[in-house]
């Protein structure tokens, strides 16, 4: 199952709608003793990719527009409960006409509106931790090249801020005639 994004003009509602299908269908997917396996994210499982999904997206939100998502069950007791009540939160988030115009104004970014936002910060984490998840639980890996090829030259001028944030591991070397995939992944700090 390749993940079929890559319009870079997608709506933010549509966009997340495409890459959260191919991260719930991974949640799905995963067996229930693969969930405490060993994720590509050091020191994370398959279970804690999805925490940091569900956990650290609400603060951020609710920082930047005092928006609530509604709590969530428990990773630990059922991360595909978890996943589906968050995803589905963030959906209706989108597809709600009342915040098309909600401005985003987080302390430490410039104001966007709030689809700009959910979609460079949220639904691109979604999309990247899709192959960690997959990895992790021993499932279909592959994501969509167009959107790998998006995403992977739109942070390569922003290579040096990435890094300091500390959101990313040091960047993996790959063959220069790598596919997109690979290359988005080498620099996230992935061993793809």
């Amino acid at each position: 199952m390749v993940d079929n994004i890559g319009a870079e003009d997608t709506a933010p509602a549509d966009e997340y709608r495409q890459i959260a299908a191919g991260f719930t269908a991974r949640v799905h997917g995963a067996t229930a003793a693969s969930w405490d396996n060993r994720s590509p994210v050091p020191e994370w499982t398959a279970r804690d990719v999805v925490r940091h999904l569900v956990e650290w997206f609400p603060p951020f939100l609710t920082d930047a527009t005092g928006i609530e998502l509604p709590p969530v069950p428990s990773v630990d007791d059922d991360p595909v409960a978890a996943w589906d009540q968050h995803s589905a939160a963030v959906q209706a988030l989108l597809d709600d006409p009342s915040h098309t115009d909600t401005p985003f104004r987080h302390p430490r970014l410039p104001e966007m509106p709030l689809g700009t936002a959910v979609s460079q910060f949220y639904t691109a984490d979604v999309f990247m931790h899709t192959w960690d998840l997959a990895r992790a639980t021993g499932q279909d890996e592959r994501l969509d090249p167009e959107r790998c090829r998006v995403m992977y030259e739109g942070m390569l001028p922003l290579d040096e801020m990435l890094r300091a944030s500390g959101q990313y591991g040091p960047r993996v070397p790959v063959p220069d005639d790598a596919d997109w995939q690979t290359k988005l992944l080498g620099f996230i700090g992935r061993r793809p």
